[in-house]
């Protein structure tokens, strides 16, 4: 069976066609730039193997419509493509950012369907409506297709009141839904179902942490497999320290810079958004521009790392509380699978807790592989994320379920 996961961005569109029978991509692609000048392309024929063929150009992109014609076109290329046909294609798998509280599992898209996810736009106003509209041209491109809604909210669904309400007036929450969402669900559900399979214990049996740090980054509890606290809320802004959004803040600061800076609701948005996080303290917003101005001696970058460092490992301490006991922590994305530097800053002085890494096996990248000193009560694993798979499998889990 072969699967296109299809990931609609506000301004790009990533896209993996998979084969079920091996779980490996056939090729993948990445287009960006849409709805603006200077959009190009980059797909990969047999990625991640001795066969990958790259073919990359630059091409203007008006609207999702046509970047989602784009990829019909490169899979059934005669140089580029790995189908001769699309009705090749089985069924099509999309992240679709949020379900509000109608979607607490992967769903088989009908109209219906499309209309929840419409009446959520207000809650991701920039993804939610890209999203639709890969969703409507998948249909119309791949017809025969059944198309499959793999919410990234919909793992944090199994969160309890006490974790999800806001203490706000009770009548926001009924009238326009303002509680705690989380994201990067898909991921957190894959590295945790992975970690516990690495630990020797079944996904019912564990309790992890799942540490998520992209540039976009997040922290989940996981009860026997089931998410019980998660650091995003409402939107992506809350919880860690990210590349430039702020993470957790007092909400006093939103009017106190809007009366002193003179600025608006907009203004201010942006900035805890698109300037704050590590680009607001040290001025470079990548990890790995942060880790050479330290090795350099820039004193505000080494201030970066260490308030970074010290927002993951207060939300470790505390989700260790949530769950009561804990098998393992596992970190995931871009920095937690490759930063050497700032895993080791996260987990220093957790030793009263049963949780030692090892600076030797530390200093390895990727996995997964097992980073925790042999005393270390608790395991620290290192599980590359899979979103495409793991998309790409609970839309097989749909069609499954639908037949049987």
């Amino acid at each position: 069976m072969k699967i296109l996961v299809i990931n609609c961005g506000s301004s790009s569109l990533k896209y993996q066609l998979m084969d079920m029978g091996s779980s490996k991509p056939l090729c993948s692609g990445l287009i960006e730039r849409i709805g603006d000048t200077g959009g190009a392309y980059r797909h990969k024929k047999n990625p991640d193997t001795e066969a990958e063929a790259v073919f990359q150009a630059g091409r203007d992109m008006p609207d999702h419509d046509a970047a989602m014609r784009l990829v019909a076109e490169l899979l059934t290329d005669a140089e580029a493509g790995v189908v001769a046909d699309v009705k090749e294609i089985d069924a099509v798998g999309h992240r679709v950012v949020h379900g509000g509280e109608a979607f607490n599992k992967p769903t088989l898209i009908d109209d219906a369907v499309l209309a929840a996810v419409k009446g959520v736009e207000h809650l991701a106003p920039l993804h939610n409506p890209a999203n639709l509209i890969g969703i409507r041209v998948a249909m119309a491109l791949f017809p025969h297709a059944p198309q499959v809604a793999v919410f990234d909210t919909a793992f944090h669904q199994t969160l309890p009141p006490k974790a999800y309400m806001y203490a706000l007036p009770y009548d926001y929450y009924e009238e326009l839904g303002i509680r705690r969402y989380g994201f990067h669900g898909t991921s957190h559900r894959y590295v945790a179902r992975e970690g516990a399979r690495c630990m020797g214990l079944t996904p019912k049996e564990a309790r992890i942490i799942t540490v998520h740090l992209g540039n976009g980054g997040s922290v989940a509890a996981v009860d026997r497999g089931k998410c019980v606290d998660t650091s995003m809320g409402l939107s992506p802004l809350a919880g860690l320290i990210m590349g430039t959004r702020c993470g957790d803040i007092d909400p006093a600061i939103i009017p106190f810079l809007a009366k002193n800076k003179n600025m608006s609701l907009e203004e201010v948005d942006t900035v805890l958004n698109k300037e704050s996080g590590m680009k607001g303290i040290c001025g470079v917003s990548d990890m790995r521009d942060v880790g050479e101005r330290i090795a350099a001696g820039d004193e505000r970058a080494a201030l970066a790392m260490d308030m970074y460092a010290y927002r993951v490992r207060k939300y470790i301490g505390s989700y260790f509380a949530a769950l009561g006991t804990l098998d393992g922590i596992v970190f995931t994305a871009g920095i937690g699978e490759n930063d050497i530097l700032a895993r080791r800053r996260i987990l220093e002085g957790l030793e009263g807790m049963g949780i030692v890494i090892d600076i030797e096996r530390n200093k390895g990248r990727g996995g997964p592989k097992a980073i925790h000193a042999d005393e270390s009560r608790v395991q620290i694993w290192i599980i590359p994320t899979n979103e495409e798979l793991e998309i790409a499998n609970q839309t097989l889990e749909v069609l499954d379920n639908r037949d049987a």
